[in-house]
């Protein structure tokens, strides 16, 4: 078992580029859930056991040097395909009156709970990681068809080089660990009362920049 406890560098960097080009390059496949995390266990695909152990303000990006062997001629590097995430600006929010700013939230928050979505928020703009199909996302958001809302997909690398590790880890982290499939309209009365205590704080959405509208339970 190899103990990592600090990222040793970039395959884009120019010194392990040359490098890679020398050695056999051994990637450590990680899911899109466990890519933020700053602490697992996993094998890589030549079978080479690592236990990261990162500070908990840092977090794995595909291409990371975790492990070099030069004896060996052997880099271990990470490999991490994010999928799109749905980024959604409120544009000119600031701007509305108070019970403008309250309905664009409600609406939104209830819009995002009712798909079970998980949702980072900063600033006024959300960010919503692809947990089903990127088509069905784009359809429930036209079917809602929000006021002062402007939507957009994006690569998740790009998205999470701007988020801290935190909120990478709840961005990323639960969208494929716990999926949910309510594409339509209809739902359950259950899903009816969950939803009411969850948007108790739409308005506050608003203005908390590092706050988190979560998956509904």
């Amino acid at each position: 078992m190899i103990l990592v406890e600090r990222k040793l560098g970039h395959l884009d960097d120019p010194v392990w580029r040359e490098r890679a080009r020398q050695a056999r390059v051994d990637p450590l496949v990680l899911e899109q859930w466990e890519a933020p995390k700053s602490r697992l266990r996993k094998a890589s695909e030549g079978g080479i056991e690592l236990a990261v152990s990162l500070p908990r303000s840092e977090h794995l990006h595909d291409g990371d040097i975790l492990h070099y062997d030069p004896a060996r001629g052997l880099i271990v590097a990470a490999r991490v395909a994010l999928k799109e995430v749905l980024v959604i600006e409120l544009e000119g929010l600031e701007h509305l009156a108070p019970h403008e700013i309250l309905r664009a939230c409600f609406e939104l928050g209830h819009g995002l709970g009712n798909q079970h979505w998980p949702a980072v928020i900063k600033g006024s703009t959300v960010y919503v990681p692809l947990s089903v199909d990127q088509k069905v996302m784009a359809s429930v958001m036209r079917t809602h068809a929000f006021a002062h809302v402007k939507t957009r997909f994006v690569p998740g690398e790009e998205v999470a080089a701007k988020l801290d590790a935190r909120d990478v880890r709840l961005l990323f982290a639960g969208a494929d660990a716990t999926p949910h499939h309510h594409h339509g309209a209809a739902h359950s009365q259950d899903h009816a009362n969950d939803l009411s205590h969850d948007h108790d704080h739409a308005y506050g959405h608003a203005h908390e920049p590092h706050h988190r509208h979560g998956p509904v339970a």
